[in-house]
């Protein structure tokens, strides 16, 4: 477990510390790449993933996830701030800590996806794809609702 303090906010990789149903807020009703999302998707997302939580005090204000194997590759998604805590420099300080981590240190390739945070992510050395003809995905836009969930 690793964890940074920022003013007076904690930044933690303690899951006990996760509070899911905020999460599930933020994700299903406020983020515009997962509406719509099942509590239990969030909940097994976060089992299979290094997850950070941002706290001021007890009460949970940002979270960010890390998918990687640790050695070669990483994806970093589901980031916010919560609408009352932004501009304070928490997503930055949070980008910060999670780049920090000894587990992503030598990765060959750190991923993410962005509609409106390019300046944010660019800020830490991430960059438009030199390739994306090299890129293929499957993507599924509605699986949320195409399941009836």
């Amino acid at each position: 477990m690793a964890e940074t303090q920022f003013g007076e906010y904690l930044i933690s990789t303690d899951k006990s510390r996760l509070d899911i149903g905020c999460i599930h807020d933020f994700l299903s009703n406020h983020s515009y790449w997962a509406k719509g999302i099942p509590i239990e998707t969030v909940r097994r997302s976060i089992e299979h993933c290094m997850a950070f939580g941002v706290y001021h005090g007890r009460q949970q204000v940002g979270f960010a996830r890390v998918i990687s194997d640790n050695t070669t590759f990483a994806y970093l998604g589901d980031v916010f701030i919560v609408e009352e805590h932004r501009k304070k420099g928490l997503s930055k300080a949070l980008v910060r800590f999670i780049l920090a981590q000894p587990e992503f240190g030598g990765l060959r390739r750190f991923l993410l996806a962005t509609r409106d945070a390019h300046s944010l992510y660019a800020s830490f050395g991430f960059e438009p794809l030199k390739n994306p003809e090299s890129f293929m995905n499957i993507h599924h836009p509605n699986v949320y609702a195409d399941n009836g969930q």
